[in-house]
């Protein structure tokens, strides 16, 4: 172990250099995302408490216009956002998939990518978001800067107006295209929480339902809220009853934090195998063969998202859904249209 600035005790041994992990990257069989080593985290009582004190500032800013917007709609009905299918750093992409999404998505979450680590900084993608229309909430890991780097990045997204920040640690640079890029980690998801909300920020944060110790993810919750986090998305958890199971374990914990559980859209090959690939999803069972043995994936892929979805709305403590997936390069916008489909077919927008 190793004592950090601000006497944060730091377990050296875990990849991302985590405090209060594990992250959402933990095999099914205990191992790290990075290597075929056990998580760190599992052999220490959790979930680790958080106890630090926020950083100090001069005053939190005003929320914006569009978190407003998001928090009325969230005491109202479920807010029901979406992903936001781009190529890498195609500006010209922004407009045309808001103007697709904007009429039937609440929000819109545009985060890490790990087929495409170069990306726009956050705050761009928030300006072009917002700018086009679409309520933007948007992803910034700690994998790629430091602190001093992340706060410039979360000052400039509440300036740009974004409806919100997803706040996550980050997949290792290990993963992904990008494996010769140094991976940073100054700050993880539940301390960047707290510098995003004293920045204004509406701040969501990731959990993993399926990724061991699956006992101590509900507590982690109630964790990451007592640092700052308002809105908790999550990872795909399996069936509807493991949602509720995962629900009623964070309610227990003491969160009261709005739950949005993932929903995934597979339409295609491509899509399939970069869910695959990600740690600790799990689709509901049977989805995958519904979606192998369909005559139209694409059609079969709506039909499933709308029907889980749907399903997910029904149960006590699910504030929303986000509705998402991966898009085969060079159809973004027919992947977006999917997601408006599913995202008004639930009772977004309006």
């Amino acid at each position: 172990m190793t004592t950090r600035a601000g006497g944060a005790v730091t377990l050296t041994a875990c990849p991302k250099s985590m405090t209060y992990g594990p992250c959402g990257g933990v095999n099914p069989d205990g191992s790290c995302e990075v290597h075929p080593d056990p998580c760190v985290f599992l052999g220490r009582d959790l979930p680790v408490r958080w106890s630090a004190v926020p950083p100090a500032g001069a005053g939190v800013p005003a929320a914006t216009a569009a978190a407003r917007e998001v928090a009325d709609i969230l005491a109202r009905r479920p807010l029901i956002m979406t992903g936001f299918p781009t190529r890498p750093m195609a500006a010209d992409d922004v407009r045309r998939v808001a103007d697709i999404l904007a009429p039937h998505a609440d929000a819109a979450l545009s985060g890490d990518a790990a087929t495409s680590r170069t990306q726009f900084p956050p705050s761009y993608r928030g300006h072009l978001m917002t700018a086009a229309g679409v309520r933007a909430w948007i992803g910034v890991n700690a994998r790629d800067r430091n602190r001093v780097a992340l706060e410039g990045e979360l000052a400039a997204l509440h300036h740009a107006g974004v409806a919100g920040v997803h706040c996550v640690t980050g997949d290792h640079t290990d993963t992904g295209d990008r494996p010769e890029a140094a991976a940073v980690f100054d700050l993880e998801s539940t301390t960047l929480l707290p510098r995003a909300t004293a920045a204004g920020l509406l701040a969501s944060f990731a959990e993993s339902p399926a990724a061991p110790p699956v006992a101590a993810r509900g507590a982690r919750v109630a964790e990451k809220q007592r640092a700052g986090g308002r809105l908790c998305l999550t990872q795909y958890g399996g069936d509807v009853d493991d949602v509720a199971d995962f629900v009623e374990a964070c309610r227990r914990a003491g969160a009261t934090a709005p739950v949005l559980p993932g929903v995934p859209v597979i339409i295609d090959d491509d899509g399939a195998a970069l869910l695959a690939s990600f740690h600790a999803a799990l689709l509901p069972r049977g989805y995958a063969e519904r979606l192998r043995s369909a005559r139209d994936m694409r059609d079969e892929g709506i039909r499933l998202a709308i029907e889980y979805g749907s399903a997910l709305l029904e149960v006590a403590g699910v504030a929303g859904v986000v509705v998402a997936g991966g898009a085969r390069r060079g159809d973004e916008l027919p992947y977006a249209r999917a997601l408006a489909t599913i995202a008004r077919e639930l009772g977004g927008g309006g």
